[in-house]
């Protein structure tokens, strides 16, 4: 583990192989996005019908931490206003169905924040909302996660989010990683071939001609039963040749890019 890594994963695997031999570090205080397809292996978060908002949000102090009531209704109070829930003292009392879908978001961030983390793992925390909520959510999410230097995993199928928020991204095909760069390196240099491709997909202003259909990947992502050996992205890949049919290699082409591509041009080789 590096001196300035929160979390190190090494070779990841799950009984189900949705997710094969996953590498990562997550720096403290940075925001960490991993970003792919529905069904690639990156993984809701669910308020309890049954209680009331005060209920669960002290359950989570009371569980880690040895507090008096008060003291975690306290917590809990300041907590709901610090991420903009009016009437907070009024909330505590009601039931999730109670609270309109970016309310909700915002009690489950306050709940992840109950216990004063060093890393906070959010998946998927804008699906359903409207774009002026998800908006929102997004930026008190950014200003929390810098004024608390809260380290952040942030799963997400959407580019656009990643792009507002993300400090390093890690893009998963097939429950593998195949890229990971600072933000700015990803968006403006896409290395692998699967990265290229959803960048295309991208609506760019300016850019993007009026009646002109977006570009698709062709084919479909191949099911997680029964990989076979080589790039999992190589039938769908428009530079696909024969050595794709062997294990790529996870290489450098930068310092802070890498690239799970036999045709990368490699910088150095971390396999």
């Amino acid at each position: 583990m590096s001196q300035d890594s929160l979390l190190d994963v090494k070779d990841l695997r799950v009984d189900l192989p949705t997710v094969r031999g996953i590498d990562f570090s997550v720096r403290k205080g940075e925001m960490w996005c991993l970003v792919g397809e529905s069904g690639c292996g990156k993984s809701m978060t669910s308020l309890n019908p049954s209680c009331t908002l005060g209920e669960q949000l002290c359950e989570t102090l009371h569980a880690h931490r040895k507090v008096t009531p008060t003291q975690a209704r306290e917590r809990a109070l300041y907590l709901m206003e610090r991420v903009g829930i009016p009437q907070a003292g009024d909330r505590l009392r009601q039931y999730p169905h109670q609270l309109s879908g970016g309310l909700r978001q915002r009690i489950m961030i306050a709940m992840a924040l109950m216990c004063e983390p060093e890393l906070i793992i959010a998946d998927e925390p804008t699906t359903a909302l409207d774009v002026t909520i998800q908006a929102q959510i997004l930026r008190m999410l950014r200003e929390l996660q810098q004024e608390l230097g809260t380290a952040v995993i942030f799963i997400t199928h959407d580019l656009g989010v990643v792009a507002r928020i993300a400090d390093r991204v890690a893009v998963m095909y097939a429950g593998q990683i195949v890229e990971t760069a600072p933000v700015k390196e990803l968006f403006g240099h896409p290395q692998h071939p699967y990265t290229k491709r959803l960048m295309s997909c991208i609506p760019v202003r300016g850019k993007t001609v009026p009646g002109q259909l977006l570009q698709a990947i062709p084919g479909v992502v191949p099911s997680l039963i029964g990989v076979q050996q080589g790039c999992a992205f190589r039938n769908r890949c428009p530079s696909a040749q024969a050595c794709c049919s062997e294990n790529p290699p996870y290489v450098a082409v930068t310092p802070q890019q890498h690239v799970r591509c036999v045709q990368a041009q490699a910088w150095e080789d971390v396999a």
